[in-house]
């Protein structure tokens, strides 16, 4: 591991959540990055793992607000929310590096809250890179499908429309200057507007076959470390093309290879930023004899410290114009 790299210990957490997205299957992704080898891999890599199992819903309270129109099984979605963002919060608090495995992509509303909150109280500021073919950027009012898995970035930049998902539990939202969608390919009309009226940062497939991923993800980094910021990587398997992970739902041509992929993951372990990580919208129901969990699990390998050489790639890239 190159040595800058600051956590040397690192906690698994399981959130079996389906209900956000209209395939279910992704309940058994947590279960099937254990079993491609995850956690055996992260300690060969000088990690001390916590395997925190999944996340119980046993003591989770019941709300009373009002469930928006155009939020699918919000009832259940709301309870896995508000337990994996106090338990996101209480992980990060013992200084180790959490890792949440999913699940359906509205698990970050949770995860993602409860490690802003940690790092707000901190002082320091949190980034969000988000890896994935679609934006993700709906609300109730935009949606087309009430999926809530398309709402996870929307709600975590403070959009409203979701305002009482959290319950009690603190809301921590992030900017909208400090998310950047990485890889989409795919995204609603009125979703885009919101997007591009928010001015969020966006390098989509284009961009990405125009530059490459190594300058792209440089400007993301510099961004980052130019604010003495933090990074969240919220990883969503189809940002990766079906050819090489078919084991999704949300299937979308044309996405990232296999090396651009790995590149990515190498460029962000040699910056030393990364805080946090979700593993997201795995389902071995659709996979090919477990291909697509070992090709995650290599990319996690990447992403913390696994590489051919020890030399860092080198940092001197010119910066496309924005």
């Amino acid at each position: 591991m190159i040595e800058f790299f600051p956590y040397r210990r690192i906690a698994l957490l399981g959130a079996p959540v389906e209900v956000g997205a209209s395939q279910r299957g992704t309940l058994m992704g947590p279960a099937a990055m254990r079993t491609a080898g995850l956690g055996t891999l992260l300690q060969e890599l000088g990690f001390a793992v916590e395997d925190h199992g999944d996340l119980a819903l046993l003591d989770a309270y019941p709300s009373i607000d009002i469930p928006p129109e155009n939020a699918r099984h919000y009832r259940d979605i709301q309870r896995w929310i508000q337990a994996l963002s106090a338990r996101a919060y209480a992980l990060a608090q013992t200084g180790v590096l959490p890792i949440f495995l999913g699940g359906d992509h509205s698990l970050s509303m949770g995860s993602v809250n409860g490690i802003a909150r940690h790092w707000h109280k901190k002082g320091r500021e949190l980034f969000v890179l988000w890896l994935d073919a679609h934006a993700d950027y709906n609300t109730p009012a935009t949606t087309i499908t009430g999926n809530m898995h398309g709402m996870s970035a929307a709600f975590l930049c403070g959009e409203p429309g979701l305002d009482g998902l959290l319950g009690a539990e603190p809301r921590a939202s992030i900017t909208p200057a400090h998310l950047d969608l990485f890889g989409i390919r795919s995204i609603d009309r009125l979703e885009k507007e919101l997007v591009r009226e928010r001015r969020i940062a966006v390098a989509d497939m284009r961009q990405i076959d125009e530059f490459g991923v190594s300058v792209l993800i440089r400007r993301v980094i510099e961004r980052v470390r130019a604010r003495n910021g933090v990074l969240h990587v919220s990883f969503d398997v189809d940002f990766l093309d079906p050819a090489t992970a078919p084991g999704v739902g949300t299937l979308v041509p044309g996405g990232a290879t296999y090396r651009e992929a790995h590149l990515i993951m190498e460029l962000l372990h040699d910056s030393g930023l990364l805080c946090s990580l979700d593993v997201v919208e795995l389902n071995p129901f659709l996979d090919e004899r477990g291909r697509t969990a070992r090709v995650m699990v290599e990319l996690v390998g990447s992403l913390f410290g696994q590489q051919i050489t020890d030399s860092p790639m080198p940092s001197n890239a010119i910066l496309p114009p924005r």
